[in-house]
């Protein structure tokens, strides 16, 4: 995936330098496999990368047998980069050498060899909240945790050598920075505003409501689906630990005000599934199809706050298709593998936008637009009466008659609909 809003300069850079039943309160943190190496996935990424701290999360709590590496390790560049045909991470080897690249597609590609522990439940309401988190948790909180990592200074000394390790592990001082300088100069010379301290307060007092809201829920349940991790908690990863959960003033900021959220960022690290402060909270998704309430309070917030932009995309597509009526398979720009079409004009709460469609932001958003549409009426009414949000109702019931696919890391028009 890429940071938009300018925020996908991290692989240009690295380019240049380089309803379930509930299980028992017994269960066994996750099922230990059997295993060799030759069983075992390779994640290529970086403990400063957005998404690859998505990935991590789920290979642990899925206890799939995996090791990290960096990127500047030979086989990345010899193998998995022009097996892809991508430079960006994360991207995961298989046992079989098939490389993927992509979170979403490699959360996928797991989730269908690795059933247990499922990630995406199975009841509507409860699946349409999680792939609304696919999207609002990762790519809604993208800016805020980009923003705040480049617009603080006292983040960018560590941010730097964090950045120049991932292609010198064992490098002296004076390298990490010149290889860190590299990829942070390239990031903050795409779109990034003029620092002030009144633009700081105002980055603290957004991310201080997200906080506040994720404190408030971690108060009574160790996931936000109630006692089992889902592919939602997954999705906000990127945001509360690779950026603001690790760099200096994000991590600062967390620890004095959301102290339980910290917890829950230290425990989606591990490979246990039951924290020690929830051990004798039941492995399962909430019965009922129930959502807890507030995390309905927190996607809400996401959805007022970060919504729009994808509403806007996911209608600019439609009308886009409408007018060139491409055939399937068409790829959308063989040039990159997340391109924004060109300006079209339209209609939203009864105002006109011009909007260039982020395609990689509807392709998500398809996921769960497309569960949605495949629902009866009574239930998509029960969905958007769960949601209780304009944005959503907006979202969700965009037409999906042009579909976006993925194939060979290329976003292509499908099969319509």
């Amino acid at each position: 995936m890429t940071l938009d809003h300018g925020l996908c300069s991290y692989k240009a850079a690295t380019a240049k330098v380089g309803g379930l039943q509930a299980r028992s309160k017994r269960l066994r943190p996750h099922p230990r496999r059997a295993q060799t190496m030759t069983d075992t996935y390779t994640l290529y990424g970086s403990y400063a990368s957005y998404y690859t701290a998505k990935s991590r999360s789920h290979l642990r709590k899925k206890g799939i047998p995996f090791v990290e590496r960096l990127p500047s390790e030979n086989r990345f560049r010899e193998h998995v980069r022009p097996t892809s045909g991508s430079h960006r991470i994360p991207q995961l080897l298989t046992p079989n050498g098939e490389v993927i690249q992509d979170s979403i597609e490699m959360l996928d590609h797991l989730e269908a060899r690795f059933p247990e522990l499922p990630a995406i439940p199975a009841t509507p309401k409860q699946r349409i909240f999680v792939h609304l988190m696919e999207l609002l948790g990762s790519e809604g909180l993208v800016g805020l945790a980009w923003r705040h990592r480049w617009l603080f200074e006292e983040n960018l000394g560590f941010v730097k050598a964090d950045f120049g390790r991932s292609f010198r592990p064992q490098g002296s001082d004076e390298e990490l920075q010149k290889y860190g300088s590299l990829i942070a100069d390239r990031m903050m010379s795409y779109g990034l505003p003029p620092t002030s301290e009144a633009i700081r307060a105002e980055l603290d007092e957004q991310y201080l409501a997200v906080l506040k809201l994720l404190e408030a829920h971690c108060r009574h349940y160790p996931y936000l689906l109630g006692g089992h991790p889902s592919a939602a908690d997954y999705a906000i990863m990127g945001a509360m630990h690779a950026h603001l959960g690790r760099d200096p003033a994000g991590l600062a900021f967390m620890q004095q005000h959301a102290p339980r959220v910290f917890r829950w960022v230290e425990h989606m690290l591990t490979p246990d599934v039951q924290s020690p402060e929830f051990h004798d909270y039941p492995v399962a998704y909430p019965a009922e199809d129930d959502i807890p309430e507030t995390a309905l309070a927190f996607i809400r917030h996401l959805l007022s706050e970060y919504g729009e932009p994808f509403v806007l995309s996911s209608l600019a597509f439609q009308q886009a298709m409408e007018v060139e009526n491409p055939a399937a398979g068409h790829v959308l720009d063989a040039q990159t593998d997340q391109p924004k079409l060109g300006p079209t004009v339209v209609s939203f709460n009864g105002s006109t936008h011009e909007h260039r469609a982020d395609a990689h932001a509807v392709w998500i958003a398809q996921r769960s637009q497309r569960y949605f549409h495949s629902l009866d009426s009574a239930t998509q009414q029960q969905v958007i009466d769960t949601l209780a949000s304009d944005n959503a109702r907006a979202l969700l019931t965009v037409p999906t008659k042009w579909v976006i696919e993925r194939r060979d890391n290329r976003l292509t028009v499908g099969e319509s609909l």
